[in-house]
């Protein structure tokens, strides 16, 4: 399959079109325009420092379903005691920044670049990104951040300075989500984490078909928040 170049003008090839490991296109921008139609039609930029743009659409495709998350016992106990205080969209662009400066295992440098972290700075003051947050005696202490768009999530990546602390934020996340009508979870790619709580592959066939269905429903603009008595919060 070729790689496709894009223009100035926002359209992406069909995502269909991608080849083997999921590269479909170079190029074009981090406008917010571009970013949307590319998670409306399953399309992600990952791309390094220095790099050009590359757009992909893998297959499979990694999700997790809210109803089927699988919360471990011991995590279940951390969130029952209050280890952690969750809140969601409280401290954003700490958290894109801080997951950019983390090292992962047979990764060199890191995918969040200086332009995704304005990019994705302006989908927040847009009311599209939201992060969920946890914090240990008023301290920033794990945290993670993604895309909505309708009924979707797109999760694009987490850190943790204490043991648990971005579990329980990504827990509480789910649970808000699924109260409040979140019906798919994108996780792009595998990853043990996410597979521990419930992810799964789907054939991008499937995952385009749900997709389709699931960003054409109203999109929950805005800052999103944890209420006291929300059942997010009962595990």
């Amino acid at each position: 399959m070729p790689v496709y170049r894009l223009t100035h003008r926002v359209s992406f090839p069909s995502p269909e079109l991608a080849e083997a490991g999921g590269l479909l296109a170079v190029g074009g921008d981090l406008r917010p325009e571009r970013l949307v139609l590319g998670y409306r039609m399953g399309i992600f930029p990952w791309y390094s420092e220095g790099e050009p743009i590359w757009w992909h659409s893998p297959d499979p495709r990694f999700v997790l379903l809210p109803e089927k998350l699988h919360i471990p016992r011991s995590l279940r106990k951390i969130i029952r005691r209050g280890d952690f205080e969750v809140r969601l969209d409280s401290a954003f662009p700490e958290v894109i920044r801080r997951c950019a400066g983390r090292s992962r295992p047979n990764q060199k440098g890191t995918w969040i670049t200086r332009d995704m972290v304005a990019a994705y700075e302006k989908l927040w003051e847009l009311g599209i990104v939201h992060s969920a947050e946890a914090w240990q005696n008023g301290k920033l202490v794990g945290g993670l951040y993604g895309c909505s768009l309708g009924d979707m999530y797109f999760g694009e990546s987490m850190f943790a300075d204490v043991p648990d602390a971005s579990k329980v934020a990504f827990v509480v996340l789910v649970r808000w989500m699924q109260a409040h009508g979140i019906r798919l979870i994108d996780s792009q790619v595998h990853t043990e984490h996410v597979e521990r709580f419930g992810g799964e592959e789907w054939p991008r066939e499937d995952y385009l078909t749900h997709l389709a269905m699931l960003v054409d429903q109203p999109t929950r603009i805005g800052r999103w928040k944890i209420e006291a008595d929300d059942p997010a919060l009962d595990v």
